[in-house]
């Protein structure tokens, strides 16, 4: 999410966390009742100075030299026992959580709408998965442990002061409201600039991946000083954010344990006083001494943690305004087992929010089963627009779509993409097996219909070179394949599918002849008996198209057969000329 998206409040933000957090209350509830013992515990052996002192060193008693040693020890038995379970159920319910939210992030973003996908890059959507997730996790155990566990033990050590002596106790509170002022305020600047790192990360992210992603451009034209320049400027401003961040943390921390050392001093004179007025003995000092000391660490530790549990909530906060997006409509569940493929636009218009004017205006055709369909049109015509909206990755801003009469709507969305497959330019391939890239969204698919679709694909041939055959590992996006290896493997998974409407977007456009003519050959055995849409940059691919849609600014302009359009000497014909230069448009120049 970019920086300008509105971001839910901190506080319902973190009770929504831990609303998460709540489904493990059985491992909170041990770990709670851990923190309860660990507190008690060390209150209790900081509460035993007083009889060691007055006992073994004051009074000399030699059965105090043997029986507390021994409660020592069983306190710090009972305080290990208490600390696993706290750890452990700390550790355990938190990273719960994590694999919760990252499941739940992972399906709403399957769920968004395709304007969203537009609006925010890929790698900053990853970012949140992996990077806001963990953030959560220190905050919902690793910081909430800190919290309360300390909490607990100085609400202890507060009562083993108060049962020593009021007075000295109730000094020591002189501090108390300039050390919450000063936790508070440190609170929100640490918000501020969180957000401002956990966006810079996802910014970052985008510029490293988009730059790896293009090193060979970047290589071919000399910009390895400036693509670095632009990634050393986003790395110096999170440096600068981070420092800041740790300069506020290391100055709330300093400046809180010089209030409490401030406090110390006045609460030693006020024992001191109290001591030589016969109210507070020697072990009753020592005991106030090791509570006051003990207090120190985790009041530093309670200030330094709003830095974690800031990020933790910023990061909450930037979750869970994408699991509040919008979502797409499924539909209201028509049944579809197979359409006939009837495609009917009936005035469909679309608006992007980001841009001014229509990406389509006023569209209207019908494409029929068993017919071919060619759009084309200049760069930006609204070409691709128009596919998109028949699996509804777009939803139109006027106008209507229907299938087989059927408005799309009328559809469950599962339903409706199970009637499309779609093969285009950029083809995508996953990291895995030659096999399971054929039968993606069709895991059940037996080998024999893997073989078969890799046949009529034509896809077979190199199949049956790789080391492992339709067991090979093709790598990222298909990197140890060749072009029209991988376009001839994408085809192969849209027979497998058998989907009566088919989607090409150029199939064929960036391959070599030989390549190509595989491809082309395959697309033909696929063709028949579908409702076919053909995204045409190339018109020589469209010629015997049974209608051409030829769009100009989001309007379809003209629409017949090949030899209609040329005959009527209008955009489609002027687009061929330029194409393919034929004689009477050179003679004319």
């Amino acid at each position: 999410m970019d920086s300008g998206d509105a971001l839910p409040p901190a506080w319902p933000s973190y009770k929504r966390l831990l609303g998460y957090a709540f489904r493990y209350r059985t491992l909170l509830l041990a770990a709670l009742v851990g923190m309860v013992l660990d507190a008690a515990c060390g209150a209790s052996f900081i509460k035993l100075m007083e009889p060691l002192i007055n006992e073994a060193f004051v009074a000399k008693n030699p059965d105090a030299g043997i029986i507390l040693p021994l409660i020592i020890v069983g306190l710090f038995l009972l305080r290990g026992a208490a600390t696993f379970a706290t750890d452990y159920g700390m550790a355990r319910a938190g990273r719960s959580v994590v694999r919760d939210l990252r499941q739940a992030l992972m399906a709403k973003y399957l769920r968004l709408r395709g304007e969203r996908f537009d609006a925010e890059p890929v790698q900053v959507m990853v970012s949140r998965l992996n990077f806001d997730t963990e953030q959560v996790a220190q905050a919902s155990s690793d910081a909430l442990k800190v919290v309360v566990t300390d909490s607990l033990y100085i609400i202890a050590l507060i009562a083993v002061m108060l049962s020593q002596s009021v007075k000295v106790t109730v000094t020591m509170f002189v501090a108390a409201p300039v050390i919450a002022l000063i936790v508070s305020t440190v609170g929100k600047r640490y918000r501020r600039l969180n957000r401002e790192i956990q966006s810079g990360v996802g910014t970052m992210a985008h510029r490293a991946e988009q730059t790896l992603y293009a090193q060979q451009e970047v290589k071919l034209y000399g910009a390895q000083a400036s693509e670095l320049k632009r990634y050393g400027e986003q790395a110096d401003r999170l440096l600068g954010l981070n420092t800041r961040v740790e300069a506020t943390r290391a100055m709330s921390s300093s400046t809180v344990q010089l209030l409490a050392a401030m406090a110390l001093a006045v609460i030693v004179y006020v024992a001191s006083g109290e001591a030589q007025a016969g109210r507070v003995n020697a072990g009753q000092f020592v005991s106030l001494m090791t509570a006051m000391m003990a207090l120190l660490p985790s009041l530093k530790r309670i200030t330094t943690v709003q830095s974690q549990l800031s990020r933790g909530v910023t990061a909450a906060q930037r979750i869970f305004a994408v699991l509040d997006l919008e979502e797409e409509q499924e539909g209201s569940g028509h049944p579809l087992i197979r359409a006939k493929g009837e495609l009917r636009f009936e005035r469909v218009g679309v608006r992007y929010a980001s841009q001014e004017g229509d990406a389509l205006s006023e569209v209207s055709f019908v494409a029929r089963p068993g017919t071919v369909t060619a759009i084309v049109g200049r760069s930006g015509s609204g070409k691709t627009t128009l596919v998109r909206l028949i699996p509804r990755f777009y939803e139109p801003s006027a106008g209507r779509i229907l299938l087989d009469g059927q408005p799309l709507e009328n559809y469950a969305l599962a339903d409706l993409r199970r009637q499309i497959a779609m093969v285009g330019q950029q083809v995508i391939l996953f990291d895995d097996s030659v096999a399971s890239n054929i039968g993606f969204g069709r895991p059940e698919a037996d080998p024999a219909a893997l073989r078969k679709a890799a046949d009529i694909a034509n896809a077979s041939e190199f199949i049956d070179e790789l080391p492992n055959g339709m067991q090979a590992e093709i790598g990222d996006k298909g990197s140890r394949l060749s072009g029209g290896q991988r376009q001839r493997l994408a085809i192969a998974r849209a027979v497998l599918k058998d989907a009566p409407i088919l989607i090409l977007d150029e199939a064929t456009a960036a391959l070599d002849s030989r390549s190509e003519r595989l491809v082309q050959a395959a697309l033909d055995r696929l063709i028949p008996d579908r409702t076919t849409l053909i995204i045409a940059h190339r018109l020589s691919t469209v010629e015997h198209a049974d209608q051409v849609l030829v769009l100009d600014q989001g309007r379809l302009v003209e629409q017949g057969t090949h030899t209609e359009l040329l005959s009527r000497g209008g955009l489609y014909a002027q687009l061929h000329r330029l194409q393919f230069r034929d004689p009477a448009a050179s003679e004319g120049q």
